[in-house]
C-alpha cells in the first residue's frame, strides 16, 4: 500500500506565531501567497484540516478558482480534492460549511460516534499512520496538511511529514500565548537534527521556504 506524500501548509509570523488570541483568523499572508496555497490545494488529492481549525476560522477548506477546478475535471479528477478532517471527541457543529460546500469529506475520529455521521463519512483511527494508510488505499497520493497546532505536532512527532512549506510574514503578533506552528514534542532526532532546505521563494513581502524533513542536511 502506497501512503500519500504528506505537505504540511503553514504560515507564521517572525515571532513564529500562527495567528493572534483574537476571535477572528489573523491574515498573515499575502494575496500572492493564498493564490500559490490555492494552486497547491487543487494539485492534492485530499486537504486536511483539525476539528479545532474548523471550529475556529469555519473552514471549507475548497479550491477557488474556477480554471483550477476545471483543470482537475478536464484531468479526470473530481472538482474538488477530498476534504478531511480530525477529531478526538466527534463533537461538531452540523452548521458549519465544511459539511455544507461542495465535494466529499471525510471524519477520523477517536470518538465512535459523531455528531455528523448523517452529513459525511466517519471512520475510527488510534494512529495518524492509520489516516495514511487509509487514505492510500483510497488512492490518495498527495495530501496537504494545514494545521492546526495539534495537527502539524502529530505528524512531525510521527515522522509522518514529507515536506513544510513555511510562509513568513513580515509581521510580529508579540502575544506570549497566541498559537504556533507546533507544540513542545518529542521530535524524530532531536533539536540537533536539521531539515533539508529545498527551496526559498519571495511571493510578495512574503517569504516561503520548503524543507523535506525526511532529509538530514549537513551542518554548514
Amino acid at each position: 500500500m502506497t501512503r500519500p506524500h504528506v505537505l504540511l501548509s503553514v504560515a507564521v509570523s517572525l515571532d513564529g506565531h500562527i495567528d493572534d488570541r483574537g476571535t477572528e483568523r489573523f491574515p498573515l499572508s499575502n494575496a500572492e501567497d493564498f493564490d500559490h496555497v490555492d494552486r497547491m490545494r487543487a494539485e492534492s488529492d485530499a486537504i486536511l484540516a483539525g476539528a479545532e481549525t474548523l471550529r475556529r476560522d469555519n473552514a471549507r477548506l475548497l479550491v477557488y478558482s474556477d480554471e483550477r477546478r476545471a483543470r482537475r475535471i478536464a484531468d479526470g479528477k473530481p472538482e474538488l480534492p477530498l476534504r478531511v478532517t480530525v477529531t478526538r471527541s466527534g463533537d461538531f457543529d452540523p452548521e458549519l460549511r465544511f459539511w455544507h460546500c461542495g465535494g466529499a469529506s471525510l471524519v477520523y475520529s477517536k470518538s465512535q460516534r459523531t455528531t455528523v455521521d448523517h452529513l459525511t463519512e466517519t471512520r475510527t483511527f488510534s494512529e495518524f499512520s492509520e489516516i495514511l494508510d487509509d487514505l492510500g488505499a483510497r488512492g490518495v497520493r498527495k495530501l496537504m496538511v494545514e494545521g492546526g497546532t495539534s495537527i502539524h505536532t502529530a505528524f512531525l512527532k510521527a515522522g509522518l511529514a514529507d515536506e513544510i512549506r513555511v510562509a513568513v510574514a513580515p509581521m510580529l503578533i508579540g502575544q506570549a500565548t497566541a498559537p504556533r506552528f507546533v507544540n513542545p514534542a518529542e521530535f524524530p532526532g532531536g533539536p540537533a537534527r536539521r531539515f533539508h532546505l529545498e527551496d526559498v521563494t519571495k511571493v510578495g513581502d512574503v517569504a516561503v521556504l520548503r524543507y523535506f524533513p525526511k532529509v538530514t542536511s549537513a551542518p554548514a
